[in-house]
């Protein structure tokens, strides 16, 4: 294989998934992240619960997010787990999904609004079953698992290659971005620095 050849695709790949990332960064509404910011504070403040809900990758981004948050001592938990506790008014719930379609999302935010929980949607669709029935929404761009789908036979007949990012590696690693970024922001509005942010770190390791 010539030298020129060696990882090829993994370069082009990286550089098109930094690309999505930056360009979906740049694209975020001030507003919309500072009314989400405003609502975490806010449950941090009265001591209510932050919930955190996604399926398959973009709920290993929804866990990430959810161990910074601890770590800033909030009174977090991710949808699923045995020890989750009851929502109830006051309480928040983020959920995750690109295409904002995801029935397991979508049914943990019509039992958080029953329960009188605030739903803080992350999508890439901001008129998506998810969109609409949130409280709140914060898009994120990016290539999903629906676009990707929807826009197959589109690309076909243009003759253009077909993107590098599988499914919705986009969207995800641009909502990981996003959410990392966003705990600076918190952490800096609370005052606190990286050490306090390792002293909420579990020492069971």
């Amino acid at each position: 294989m010539a030298e020129e050849a060696r990882l090829r695709a993994l370069r082009m790949a990286a550089h098109e998934i930094l690309r999505g990332a930056e360009r979906a960064i740049e694209e975020l509404d001030p507003e919309q992240v500072e009314t989400f910011i405003e609502l975490l504070l806010k449950a941090r403040e009265d001591g209510r619960k932050v919930f955190v809900v996604g399926a398959g990758r973009s709920g290993f981004v929804g866990r990430a997010f959810a161990l910074r948050l601890m770590n800033l001592g909030f009174n977090v938990y991710v949808v699923g787990e045995t020890i989750t506790p009851p929502a109830g008014p006051g309480d928040i719930l983020v959920a995750i999904s690109g295409s904002g379609e995801t029935r397991g999302t979508i049914t943990a935010a019509e039992a958080a609004r029953e329960a009188g929980a605030t739903v803080v949607a992350i999508t890439s669709y901001l008129s998506s079953p998810l969109g609409r029935m949130a409280d709140h929404v914060v898009v994120v761009k990016g290539r999903t698992k629906l676009a990707a789908m929807k826009d197959y036979i589109v690309r076909q007949m243009r003759g253009e290659s077909e993107p590098l990012g599988p499914l919705g590696t986009i969207f995800e690693n641009a909502c990981m971005l996003f959410l990392d970024s966003l705990i600076v922001e918190v952490m800096a509005r609370l005052g606190m620095t990286e050490e306090d942010v390792r002293k909420g770190h579990t020492n069971l390791e």
